[in-house]
């Protein structure tokens, strides 16, 4: 399987990727966590890329694609779930050029659909452990009580008004993106407001609707 997921942050590409993760073990690559691994790792790219995410702002195609391709490169092109990527036409026809050279073409871009305030309330719910990095949220995955709420913290692209110019940014992006998948016969819209398994199960009636998912 190769998919795209795509949607506003907070739109649940993560949670829904892990599910495919599971059930199917394909390779979960999300330019979000390449981002961030960078910046808490310094690495050249996570230099260039932390003023961006600080702000609020999208981080620059060139060195999202960089962390991307060397991603897919790993995964030998095939087999994976790409969330948060990409989120411009520019990246998407680079990633089409390289699939096609390699002979794996994406297959099928799920487009996860939530109204901005949902989002707006989901993000902000979020957390992260300052040391560890493990990711929480205050409805859904509360930190443990033996963990000292202090090293609890916000990220501070999960901050309201962080999420409302990520929202902005993404808004100026995605409709091209959209029409750039959908003239190509390979996005689906897929309703994002209900449970995990709600959504999952759409996911995967979309999945068999454009044969990628083929029942044994």
């Amino acid at each position: 399987m190769r998919i795209v997921l795509m949607g506003p942050p907070g739109a649940g590409k993560g949670t829904q990727a892990k599910r495919l993760v599971t059930v199917y073990g394909l390779r979960h690559i999300s330019t979000g966590d390449l981002i961030r691994a960078a910046i808490q790792e310094e690495t050249p790219l996570g230099k260039q890329a932390q003023p961006y995410l600080e702000a609020g702002q999208l981080v620059p195609d060139e060195l999202v694609w960089e962390l991307a391709k060397a991603a897919l490169a790993e995964n030998n092109y095939d087999d994976f779930v790409l969330d948060g990527f990409p989120r411009t036409v520019r990246q998407a026809e680079w990633l089409d050029d390289l699939l096609e050279q390699t002979g794996c073409p994406l297959q099928v871009v799920l487009n996860l659909v939530v109204p901005d305030e949902l989002i707006v309330e989901r993000l902000s719910r979020r957390r992260v452990h300052k040391i560890t990095g493990e990711n929480y949220h205050l409805d859904f995955n509360p930190p443990p009580p033996d963990v000292d709420p202090s090293l609890i913290i916000q990220r501070p692209d999960d901050r309201p008004e962080a999420i409302r110019r990520r929202l902005e940014v993404y808004r100026s992006t995605h409709e091209p993106l959209e029409q750039y998948y959908r003239a190509r016969g390979l996005l689906v819209d897929v309703d994002g407001v209900g449970s995990l398994e709600e959504v999952f199960d759409r996911i995967q009636a979309v999945l068999r609707q454009q044969g990628v998912l083929v029942e044994k």
